[in-house]
């Protein structure tokens, strides 16, 4: 018994042994076999992958795939994908060009040259075979797979909302592109009319060697050439390079006379490219030589500030003779003026009187003042105002001028009334009332600092020092005729309004309508010029001194004279020529304001003034090339202010004929004279 129990528990033993070691051996089998199922199911499911995407059967799509093509309609629109479906090729990326014809937005980007053929009636086989990749993609990760497809809706509405705003600003791009390309063609087809055909001949006008911005580049070339050789030349000597300075010297002489006078490249000389060829190897050797970036440099600030100077100079001297071509009557006009003057003091003395002179205090007529010395100018004056007029016997013109040309003005009027209108020519000289002790201008004009300031202004021994004072030594400033407008009531004391015109001017339409100008208790009607900043009060008057800084604003709003009715009735119950004295004798220093009449008539108007409509009076034709035609045929008088006269060589032609064709070119008295269109 004892030894069967030995036996059975040592059997007993044993099978509890085994038992504990084999689970443990089933485990260890399990660790092995697992991974290596794992790989091998992994290479075959790769296996049937690819097999399935080469093959021709669709039916065992990965679970991915399949989702994408659930909700590609809802990441990509309609028009992306007509776009990749028009615009995919087996060679390379999409085509910008399809994107931008169907209105996609260029941000959008494809990474990745390998596409598909797709075909176009199936739009979710597009969507599975074009794949969007991004750099940071993981295969291996079906959960960011599957974020990369499938979102929330609030995603889903975001991203539809960034697709239409990539829409509509694309659109926009190209309705952008499309406008300007229209302009270009547009500045293109202006361009080729005012072309000349007979300077490009057979050429183009789209071949570029005819583009202006390359035109004439070789005098520019030989022009810089020689601006570097002057350089080095100096250097050179500077550093004692004998050889290389005479070189340079020669070619810097053959290139002047190949150059010449030419400013452009169809005046130069034949030898000039060879002369840029032979001047290019000096330079050169120069720069090999003696090119130091600091020296040059010095150099070459110092010609640029030479060349400022010089034109600082020319501007000077060119402001002189335009001044003293501005002061100056031309030869013919003064061959009229003597021949006129000569036929009327030989005329009796009861041939030498006008018409109707009992219309000259009829206040129910149309008053003219003009104050002029040029007897042409004024025929210009009053022919174009009674040509326009609708009816002329209700136009009396009052003509000022001096003893000089007092005959010449009568006689000019005798031989060609201005039709029913009348005319009346006085001299200012026997205006007795007008002297030193009345007028403050003249007292003024008599004092030796006036007669140095405008006679000898410190001997000036050039052009260039003597312009400074020159524009207020021009003798209208000099002249009563001037200085006359500030003096109407006393000129006509029966008249209640008129019209003042200077003879700088011409009428185009009937001025009958100033009359009936309510002027609202002003004195002065006038256009006003306030459109341009140097048209303000502080570009006439120096705010700098307390009399004008108290009573003034340096931005009132300036006006012109040249044409201006006059309210004669307010101007006596103002005192206005009282205020004008006032300001003249403050200003005997020239402390307020320098010479003219402006500056004072601003001062003595100010706040009497009452605007008139633009159309009125034009003015600019004297100094400004730009004035708008359509405003010179809309106005009813255009103004010649300025320095360029249309009686004078410097006049602007493109103006001129404005005031020629009120000129009688057949009279006798202004053949004679050489006087021409």
């Amino acid at each position: 018994m004892a030894m069967n129990r030995g036996i059975s528990g040592a059997g007993l033993h044993r099978s509890r042994g085994g038992g504990s070691r084999f689970p443990l051996a089933i485990l260890i089998v399990f660790a092995l076999l697992v991974p290596l199922v794992f790989f091998v199911g992994r290479g075959l499911r790769v296996t049937d992958r690819d097999d399935v995407s080469i093959g021709t059967s669709k039916q065992n799509v990965d679970w991915r795939e399949r989702l994408a093509l659930q909700h590609v309609k809802s990441i990509f629109t309609k028009e992306v994908i007509h776009a990749v479906t028009a615009s995919t090729s087996d060679m390379g990326p999409l085509s910008l060009d399809i994107f931008k014809k169907n209105n996609l937005s260029a941000s959008w980007k494809v990474f990745g040259a390998k596409t598909s053929v797709v075909d176009t009636s199936e739009p979710n086989q597009v969507a599975a075979d074009v794949k969007k990749e991004t750099p940071k993609e993981k295969k291996d990760h079906s959960s960011d797979d599957r974020a990369q497809f499938v979102g929330k809706p609030a995603d889903l509405a975001r991203r539809q909302l960034r697709e239409k705003r990539r829409e509509k600003r694309a659109s926009e791009l190209v309705q952008k592109d499309d406008e300007t390309t229209v302009k270009l063609e547009n500045a293109a087809i202006e361009r080729s009319k005012s072309v000349d055909s007979a300077v490009l001949g057979k050429y183009s006008l789209w071949r570029k060697e005819n583009e202006n911005e390359n035109s004439d580049s070789t005098v520019r070339l030989m022009r810089d050439q020689m601006i570097m050789a002057r350089v080095y030349l100096s250097i050179a000597k500077m550093k004692n390079t004998v050889d290389l300075y005479q070189q340079l010297q020669v070619r810097l002489k053959e290139s002047q006379r190949a150059l010449g006078e030419a400013t452009a490249d169809s005046d130069l000389h034949q030898s000039a490219p060879e002369r840029i060829k032979a001047m290019g190897q000096v330079l050169s050797k120069a720069r090999e030589q003696l090119y130091d970036c600091k020296l040059v440099t010095g150099k070459l600030r110092a010609m640029l500030q030479s060349a400022d100077e010089q034109v600082r100079l020319l501007k000077k001297q060119s402001t002189f003779l335009s001044q003293l071509a501005a002061k100056t009557i031309p030869n013919a006009i003064h061959c009229l003026s003597m021949r006129l003057t000569i036929e009327y003091y030989l005329l009796p003395p009861e041939k030498r009187r006008f018409p109707r002179s009992e219309n000259l205090e009829n206040t129910k007529l149309h008053h003219y003042a003009l104050f002029s010395d040029n007897v042409l100018a004024a025929s210009v004056v009053v022919n174009s105002t009674v040509m326009n007029a609708k009816d002329s016997s209700k136009h009396v013109f009052h003509v000022v001028t001096d003893k000089l040309n007092f005959g010449a003005m009568n006689m000019w009027f005798l031989l060609n009334p201005p039709g029913k209108a009348t005319i009346h020519v006085e001299n200012v000289d026997e205006f007795k009332w007008l002297n030193s002790s009345y007028c403050p201008v003249l007292r003024q004009l008599e004092s030796a600092a006036m007669k140095e300031y405008y006679f000898k202004a410190a001997h000036p021994t050039t052009l260039s020092s003597g312009a400074s004072n020159l524009k207020y030594r021009n003798p209208k400033y000099l002249s009563m005729l001037n200085h006359l407008r500030f003096y109407l009531p006393q000129v006509y004391p029966k008249l209640d309004k008129i019209l003042f015109l200077d003879d700088d001017i011409v009428v185009q339409k009937d001025l009958t309508g100033l009359w009936s100008v309510n002027l609202r208790g002003k004195v002065n009607g006038a256009v006003e010029t306030c459109g341009e900043s140097f048209h303000r009060f502080d570009k006439y008057l120096n705010f700098t001194n307390p009399h004008i800084a108290r009573n003034f604003d340096p931005n009132a709003c300036g006006w012109a004279y040249g044409m201006n009715v006059f309210d004669l009735k307010e101007w006596k119950k103002r005192d206005i020529t009282g205020i004008y004295h006032k300001w003249q004798n403050m200003n005997e220093d020239r402390v307020l304001w320098k010479l003219g009449t402006l500056p004072p008539g601003l001062i003595t108007f100010y706040g009497l003034t009452h605007p008139l409509e633009k159309s009125w009076h034009v003015l600019g034709l004297g100094y400004n090339p730009s004035v708008d035609r359509a405003e010179i045929e809309n106005a009813a008088v255009i103004h010649y202010n300025g320095n360029m006269k249309p009686w004078l060589e410097l006049g602007m032609t493109r103006y001129r004929s404005y005031w020629t064709k009120y000129i009688k070119f057949d009279h006798p008295y202004v053949r004679s004279c050489n006087l021409s269109e």
